[in-house]
């Protein structure tokens, strides 16, 4: 086997960080997990890894929320075997038809639920701290789960100070939805990550909830989305927002559910053919700057 070549000039950015990617994820749900073999999950995510590590980045965002294949301590090992930094969240996702969503989620208030996030936060998920919340919300307009949700992720976030990203369905109708909710809350709007920004295809949302004080996060970057995604930086650019932008790949993606795990997606797209059509300035402020700003070191 060959060894792997180093990247090319101009696709290293050091100190790089990928806000929403994935390892490991299972879409058998919180009713039917699947069995998988960690050491199989490794075997296919390692290179793809240490790859985007030879471009500079040193720290990724594991956004699989509990309920479809969140594993803390895979990703422990993942980070071990690799010196990559990989944060894991807590939290309730309420989008894939609320596949995801545990029994108790159903019948317990938001004080109840945070409670159960803020203690993952204080005691560890098999040892591992999450960092950041993962929720998700499955339309507009908000169901009585979703507004539940995200008060949820508001209580949690100030009591810990961790920034929440929540999968919006809906568009900017949803976005603006949970925005009102952590402002009555007195949550920062800072700490909110509006996630698949990209799917609103009307600009006057991202720049609202970029001026309100929100993250807008346009992750998805492919080959198919590049220039519809370098539209929208260069529109938040245009509009002196991109101190309020953020962009990843939502890439990788072992699925415990198919044998073999199905396709890998690997994470460098951004940096060979992505970042390389925005200035320098642009690229550091995306990927390193911001990230640090919204979630923390």
């Amino acid at each position: 086997m060959m060894a792997a070549q180093p990247p090319g000039p101009g696709h290293v950015l050091p100190g790089s960080v990928l806000v929403h990617e994935h390892i490991l994820v299972d879409f058998g749900g919180v009713k039917n997990p699947s069995q998988y073999d960690r050491g199989a999950v490794l075997r296919m995510a390692r290179p793809h890894l240490e790859e985007v590590k030879r471009h500079g980045c040193v720290r990724l965002l594991e956004c699989t929320p509990q309920g479809l294949g969140r594993d803390p301590l895979l990703m422990k090992m993942a980070a071990d075997l690799t010196g990559l930094q990989i944060w894991t969240n807590t939290g309730v996702y309420g989008a894939a038809n609320r596949s995801g969503v545990p029994d108790w989620a159903w019948k317990e208030n938001a004080k109840q639920l945070a409670q159960r996030w803020i203690a993952e936060w204080k005691k560890g998920i098999d040892g591992v701290r999450p960092r950041f919340i993962k929720t998700a919300v499955n339309g507009y307009p908000l169901e009585e789960l979703d507004r539940r949700l995200i008060e949820a992720a508001a209580l949690t976030s100030l009591e810990t100070g961790m920034t929440i990203a929540s999968h919006t369905n809906g568009g900017g109708k949803a976005a603006e939805a949970q925005l009102d909710i952590l402002d009555k809350l007195r949550c920062p709007l800072k700490k909110f990550v509006w996630v698949h920004a990209q799917s609103e295809k009307d600009h006057a949302y991202h720049e609202r909830a970029a001026r309100a004080g929100a993250w807008v996060e346009f992750d998805g970057i492919g080959p198919k989305s590049r220039d519809w995604h370098l539209e929208c930086v260069r529109f938040m650019e245009s509009q002196g927002l991109l101190e309020r932008t953020l962009v990843s790949q939502d890439a990788g993606w072992y699925h415990a559910e198919i044998p073999g795990g199905g396709e890998y997606r690997g994470y460098t797209f951004i940096y060979t053919d992505f970042l390389p059509e925005l200035a320098p300035e642009v690229r550091k402020r995306l990927m390193v700057e911001n990230p640090r700003r919204a979630f923390g070191e």
